[in-house]
């Protein structure tokens, strides 16, 4: 009997700490979509109300599941006794199923059951730029020239809980996005658009999760002065300020050397030899590389870009401009595009 005492008070024991622990921390779902569109981004939350200071607690949804969070680290916010924990999930074709999450800490060992989310299907439109977004807007626009026919319109993003690598327009023959940089809800990236000389502006739609209807985005496509100055990376071609610069400079180094000679003043001496010296850098030929036989021409300094021909030898050409790993040339008849630094000659 006293040992059956025993093992009831020591069972009695492990009951009750077993439900402190549960007390300590109660973990559930706060926030979960009902329905979401196809290839939407959409977050799920998940609640800790009763916060333990100390409490580090470990996710990780089922690891068999193909469905899983774009970061498997999520986003925290601490609020009071509370504690929210948000995941990133993308929508496919189908329904979505949430698998299940384990959950373990220092005061807690649990699961939260599978999720069901419904997948609705949105009314098509022929502006739709495939986004589907909280929020979504063109930070800065800037325009060059890309060849005879066209200009190259870089739009820059910025959008919360968006799939913004699938942004496409179809009334675009060849656009790209590069440089996408994601923080949980927040992206942004560089949207490439080759448009026709004659084309005025952009406008496209985007669809707004929380608003639940398309907005529209406008961007102009004209070619101004300051876009070519701020472009010259990606618009090799002398341009009519371009030429104005350089007359700008030899007005200015001519009369501040002028200056120097009647004044005798070594002010103006330092003034004439500064313009001298940034005329001359203008003057500056390009750096001469050498692209192997084969080798595909890019339209766009982009993963997914066009070829719009291939290299028919080894060839030697200047080079024009540089972005990422891609290196700008100018090919025969004037066509212009960029290849990868792998096609440059070895030697």
């Amino acid at each position: 009997m006293p040992l059956l005492r025993s093992l009831g008070f020591m069972l009695l024991a492990v009951m009750s700490l077993a439900s402190l622990l549960n007390a300590q921390a109660e973990y559930k779902y706060s926030y979960i979509p009902k329905k979401v569109y196809e290839n939407q981004l959409f977050p799920v939350t998940v609640i800790d109300t009763e916060r333990v200071s100390d409490d580090n607690p470990q996710f990780q949804f089922d690891p068999m599941s193909p469905i899983q969070p774009i970061f498997q680290d999520p986003l925290v916010i601490h609020n009071e006794n509370d504690s929210f924990y948000t995941f990133y999930f993308k929508a496919d074709k189908i329904d979505v199923k949430i698998p299940r999450l384990f959950i373990v800490s220092s005061s807690v060992n649990t699961s939260l059951d599978p999720q069901h989310i419904t997948l609705a299907h949105l009314r098509p439109r022929e502006d739709f730029c495939g986004v589907l977004a909280a929020d979504m807007k063109i930070k800065g626009s800037q325009v060059s020239n890309y060849d005879e026919k066209n200009h190259l319109v870089t739009l820059s993003i910025e959008a919360y809980e968006a799939n913004l690598e699938d942004i496409h327009l179809k009334s675009v023959e060849e656009s790209g996005l590069e440089d996408m940089h994601r923080k949980f809800a927040k992206v942004e990236a560089e949207f490439y658009i080759v448009v026709p000389v004659a084309q005025k502006n952009i406008k496209f739609t985007y669809f707004n999760t929380i608003k639940n209807q398309y907005v529209f985005l406008e961007a102009s496509a004209e070619l101004a002065d300051d876009s070519v100055v701020t472009q010259t990376d990606l618009n090799p071609k002398e341009d009519s300020f371009e030429k104005l610069k350089k007359y700008t400079l030899m007005f200015f180094a001519g009369f501040f050397l002028l200056m120097f000679l009647i004044k005798r003043d070594f002010f103006y001496l330092v003034l004439g030899v500064v313009s001298l010296i940034t005329l001359l850098t203008l003057y500056i030929p390009h750096k001469r590389i050498c692209v192997k036989q084969g080798a595909p021409l890019y339209i766009l300094p982009t993963y997914n870009s066009s070829v719009s021909t291939k290299i028919d030898e080894d060839m030697k050409t200047p080079k024009l401009g540089e972005r990422g790993d891609y290196i700008k040339i100018e090919y025969k008849n004037g066509i212009i595009g960029w290849i990868k630094n792998e096609d440059l000659c070895e030697n």
